[in-house]
């Protein structure tokens, strides 16, 4: 990146390490996490902050134990004791989910002073199998817009261009592994929050099923069970280390002992990447706009799932999103309404645009909403039928490439005028339905911005939705090559 202090060849080499990589280096002794530390604090400090140029603004909150968790995690690979295979591997949590002992602001000034004193289930399990826990990475407020920016904090940056946004709200994480501070991050994903962020910035993002990854212990829920946690990382590889780490059920979330089930039953059924696929495309959500160079790149992808000998074909979704198109406005205004009941003080602190959604959804009438409530069971279960003819449902991730950093979504795409979510229609209707999703990176742009496009399997479907996405990766690099990651 323009503008900031050289860092030596040393740490740009540890830092561009897969978490794979950084196992197999400790337990070689090729490399302690003491050292895998100090080279990416070094690079935390030449992009993150502002030095002669813009900084990244991916990380908001360091850890102040660090340093006592990379030695202790150093002592137990020396003595062949690490507490799992990602013992001292680095990893970034979203500023919306709990780490016990650091600030958790939800990029609001209503919780700006918020200081948890308990992980939320999944940091929980990366602390038990002894991660570092480097900080929290930047959302925008209350995580419901699909760039980053908050009064708090301020505009995270592309690592890719730096004028540019990595979206959001999961945009912070994403910006911090693609610049390299860290191999992996958690994030959350209640619309696309995971996998349109990782497209821009080139990484691969997994939205789990719902409940794949329990939840407990953490902020109060605004996306009712729509929103999940999932790792995002550089590789397949990885992105499955972190998931089956965090993944699993408990018994405080009873959605999890259900997707527990669906698993399994997924795993019973074989090896799906072992047999023709039947891949379904879908680019046209209603005559939406789709940026030309996303619909050549993705148009690629196909081909490469074509060569691994799937059946991929194009047409429109097998169910109607009517349900979700008008659901999804009503959602966040009632759970942002919840929120300012459960805060009294958030009419003051927060936004005025969440002031203006609180009032929106105070507005809406218990029946109207317990009606849609309803209508979620019938849509998760129109889902389930379609996919009784098809395995994967495939589409772009999102509709535009990157814009300015600094605003909150592009107004035209492809020379057409488009709404605050003309960027994200693809993506929704998965956190509605509950299936996972994985987006895989694709060709880049002719300015060489990343892209990327969306696989949705099965509910229950993760891990060979993973295999897929593994085989997909492999063939993609053998056609264009090892990804350039920016520095």
């Amino acid at each position: 990146m323009a503008g900031t202090p050289e860092l030596s060849a040393d740490a740009i080499d540890v830092c561009n390490l897969s978490a794979a990589a950084l196992s197999a280096a400790y337990a070689s002794r090729e490399l302690t996490p003491l050292q895998v530390l100090a080279a990416i604090e070094q690079r935390i400090a030449a992009l993150n902050s502002d030095v002669k140029g813009p900084g990244l603004n991916a990380i908001v909150t360091t850890n102040p134990a660090l340093a006592a968790d990379a030695r202790a995690s150093s002592e137990r690979w020396a003595a062949g004791t690490p507490l799992s295979a990602l013992d001292g591997v680095p990893v970034t949590v979203k500023d919306n989910i709990q780490v016990r002992g650091l600030a958790c602001c939800w990029g609001s000034k209503l919780l700006a002073d918020y200081i948890p004193d308990v992980d939320e289930l999944p940091v929980a399990r990366m602390r038990a199998a002894g991660m570092l826990i480097l900080g929290k990475t930047n959302v925008p407020e209350f995580t419901l817009e699909g760039y980053t920016n908050n009064p708090l904090f301020g505009v995270t940056r592309n690592p890719w261009n730096p004028d540019l946004t990595p979206g959001g709200s999961s945009g912070g994480a994403v910006a911090a592994v693609a610049a390299g501070m860290g191999p992996l991050a958690i994030g959350t994903d209640g619309g696309g929050s995971i996998r349109r962020p990782a497209s821009h910035t080139g990484l691969v993002g997994l939205k789990p099923s719902i409940g794949a990854v329990a939840r407990c212990d953490g902020l109060p829920p605004i996306l009712l069970d729509f929103e999940v946690i999932g790792p995002i990382a550089r590789t397949v590889a990885d992105t499955r280390l972190l998931f089956e780490l965090i993944a699993g059920p408990d018994e405080r979330d009873r959605k999890s002992l259900g997707a527990a089930q669906a698993a399994g039953e997924s795993a019973a059924a074989g090896p799906e990447t072992q047999k023709p696929l039947r891949i379904l495309y879908v680019k046209d959500f209603g005559g939406n706009a789709l940026d030309k160079e996303i619909d050549a790149s993705v148009a690629g992808a196909c081909e490469t799932l074509r060569a691994l000998g799937h059946r991929v074909s194009e047409g429109p979704l097998p169910f109607s999103l009517d349900f979700v198109n008008d659901f999804w406005p009503v959602l966040g205004q009632v759970g942002v309404a919840s929120l300012f009941e459960r805060y009294p003080q958030a009419a003051e602190l927060a936004s005025a645009r969440f002031v203006d959604m609180a009032a929106a959804g105070a507005a809406v009438g218990a029946p109207a909403y317990l009606r849609a409530l309803e209508s979620i069971d019938q849509f998760r279960s129109d889902v389930t039928a379609a996919y009784g003819d098809i395995d994967i449902i495939m589409t772009p991730s999102a509709a535009a490439l990157p814009w300015p950093a600094a605003t909150p979504y592009p107004d035209h795409i492809d020379g057409r005028e488009v709404g605050p979510r003309g960027h994200a229609i693809y993506t929704g209707w998965v956190n509605a339905c509950g299936h996972p999703a994985i987006n895989l990176p694709s060709a880049p742009s002719s300015a060489g911005l990343p892209i990327g496009f969306q696989l949705v399997g099965r509910f229950g479907s993760d891990r060979a939705l993973l295999d897929l996405a593994e085989a997909f990766e492999a063939r993609a690099r053998a056609e264009r090559g090892e990804p350039h990651w920016p520095a």
